[in-house]
């Protein structure tokens, strides 16, 4: 499975950006899409994930009630919307694919086989 991330960009804080992620090479309905963040100088963190059938959606508390992920398996793409971007949202965002992910692993990034080559997020102040 190969994942292109991108949408990634440069935004004042309060600002919206919308992360795509296209899977190809695989049965996309077969696997949990997730994403994760890495900020300078910190561990890659755990963002948002949505099951195979794009039915239970997962998020961070420091991202929830601000991003929203969607799942188009027609494109077999996952988005990212991103609203009220603060400037502890800049990182670069990797998405991220896996298969047989039981629930309570989600936002483990070690149940993950495929990752995107990261698409960067820069939110100023």
């Amino acid at each position: 499975v190969q994942l292109q991330a991108s949408g990634g960009g440069l935004v004042q804080a309060g600002g919206s950006l919308r992360l795509s992620c296209a899977a190809s090479g695989g049965t996309f309905r077969d696997y949990t899409m997730g994403w994760f963040r890495q900020a300078p100088g910190k561990e890659r963190e755990f963002v948002v994930a949505v099951g195979r059938s794009g039915g239970s959606t997962y998020y961070a508390d420091s991202v929830k009630g601000r991003f929203t992920l969607s799942r188009d398996s027609a494109k077999n793409t996952v988005y990212l919307q991103m609203n009220s971007l603060k400037p502890e949202d800049t990182a670069v965002y990797y998405c991220a694919a896996g298969r047989g992910i039981i629930l309570s692993a989600v936002r483990d990034g070690r149940q993950y086989d495929y990752w995107g080559q990261g698409t960067q997020v820069t939110v100023s102040s």
